[in-house]
């Protein structure tokens, strides 16, 4: 019988030796979740690994990112009518008559998805699925699957994918578990088969009640499948424990998130303000997010009351909100500035940098990337004290926890790291080492690697 040690000792040996890794995301350049997954391929390759990552909406132009082929799978009848809906899609294809001829292709292209998205049941028709095990021409030693929705994986692949090869599946919310949402808030009907939905709008939303089905279809696919499940936060994992997702989990682990050290980190304040066009003497505070005020798992709402409020109690500063993710006309709120930014990778760490405090308000989450680039640049933070986000900081040292949606409490402690600099710059140290120790991207890719080789030297032998 062998011992772990045993296998790890193994596994080493393979690890030494370049590994085939296909990893399977929603999109490559879009999200927190999908920054990890294109992040994980990038950190692969430095090591020497042949690494791909396959996405069901390509749109950037590197080429170890490959596109599931689902449009191809097609017969030439539905390709026909999806290339017409893409066409009627495209800006200078649209008229006031656009939008029923894009929904009218669609049914006559593909009748029984159109039947299934009318009743509210999940949609898993993507041929493209069962084509990743020769998508790169060789069979890969590893696949690792990211976010699952996002309409383009067919989940009934899953036994079939992992009786034929290693299967890690990390989990960046928590749709798997559920009959349609990708965080339910205090809805706890998933733990039982959900039906009776709360509310069918949360994304990915559906148009009728058939959670109760989309429950039952998914509880039976996990029970022929044998899958290794990774969590970045033990708050998530507790929830697959519980849920019918465990009942496909052959090994779990919690393997935090990382973010690249080499791009996020302390740099020159004044030149950072510079960049962004921010006096030297200002208050800054940072909130990031896609479509940052429409965010339904963000809370710009409460950021903006807080900051409205803080701003009134600093003596006249300056205090400017950066309102990362979306453009729009700057405002004010009573005496602070507004400034929107459209998210920009090249723009991030400028950003974090510029700021004094990075601010995250959430109603749901995870394990924020956002949190972790900002301590990794050297800025405090404070958060709601929502999902995995408790894991990430630490009260009173790298930054402080409020409760979700009090305006009140998180104005209190924007107001005390403004107000002190010294206590703002002693945060922001603790920040950097927890950043350094705990969050780095090669150390995430570190504690892949090794679990897969474990993985591939079991499925050898």
């Amino acid at each position: 019988m062998r011992t772990k040690e045993a296998v790890r000792t193994r596994a080493d040996r393979v690890t030494a030796s370049s590994l085939r890794i296909l990893q399977v995301s929603t999109y490559d350049t879009i999200g927190g979740a999908e920054r990890v997954a294109l992040n994980l391929s990038r950190a692969y390759r430095a090591r020497g690994h042949d690494s791909s990552l396959a996405v069901g909406h390509k749109l950037g132009a590197d080429p170890t990112v490959l596109q599931v082929p689902n449009q191809e799978q097609h017969g030439k009848w539905t390709r026909f009518w999806l290339d017409l809906q893409s066409r009627l899609e495209a800006p200078a294809g649209r008229t006031p008559f656009t939008a029923p001829l894009r929904r009218l292709a669609g049914a006559v292209g593909e009748p029984g998805r159109t039947l299934d998205l009318y009743r509210g049941i999940e949609d898993f028709r993507f041929p493209g699925t069962w084509e990743l095990l020769t998508l790169t021409g060789q069979r890969p030693d590893i696949v690792h699957c990211h976010n699952l929705h996002g309409r383009y994986f067919d989940l009934r692949a899953l036994p079939w994918l992992s009786m034929n090869a290693p299967v890690v599946l990390t989990l960046h919310d928590a749709w798997l578990l559920s009959g349609h949402c990708a965080h339910s808030f205090d809805c706890e009907r998933w733990r039982t088969g959900c039906g009776h939905c709360p509310d069918l709008t949360i994304d990915p939303a559906i148009r009728r009640d058939a959670t109760a089905l989309n429950w039952r279809r998914k509880r039976e696919i996990f029970r022929d499948s044998r899958l290794y499940v990774a969590t970045p936060s033990e708050w998530l994992m507790r929830k697959v424990r519980q849920s019918i997702l465990a009942a496909a989990v052959v090994e779990d682990r919690v393997i935090p998130n990382g973010v690249d050290l080499a791009v996020f980190h302390p740099s020159d304040r004044r030149s950072s303000r510079a960049t962004l066009g921010i006096a030297d003497e200002a208050l800054v505070v940072l909130f990031a997010a896609t479509a940052i005020r429409r965010n339904i798992w963000k809370d710009y709402e409460t950021v903006r009351e807080a900051v409205g409020r803080t701003a009134e109690q600093l003596n006249g500063r300056s205090l400017i909100f950066l309102a990362m993710g979306e453009e729009a006309p700057p405002e004010r709120i009573g005496s602070a500035e507004v400034r929107f930014l459209q998210t920009e990778p090249e723009l991030a760490a400028t950003c974090y940098t510029a700021a004094d405090v990075y601010v995250h308000a959430a109603r749901a989450d995870t394990f924020p990337n956002t949190i972790l680039e900002a301590l990794a640049c050297g800025i405090p933070v404070v958060a709601t004290a929502v999902g995995g986000i408790p894991e990430q900081l630490e009260e009173e040292r790298t930054g402080f926890l409020v409760p979700a949606g009090d305006a009140q409490a998180l104005a209190e402690r924007l107001t005390r790291l403004l107000s002190d600099d010294h206590l703002r710059q002693r945060m922001g140290m603790c920040a950097l080492e927890a950043a350094r120790s705990r969050f780095d991207l090669q150390r995430q890719a570190s504690d892949y690697l090794e679990w897969y080789s474990e993985l591939v030297y079991e499925a050898k032998s």
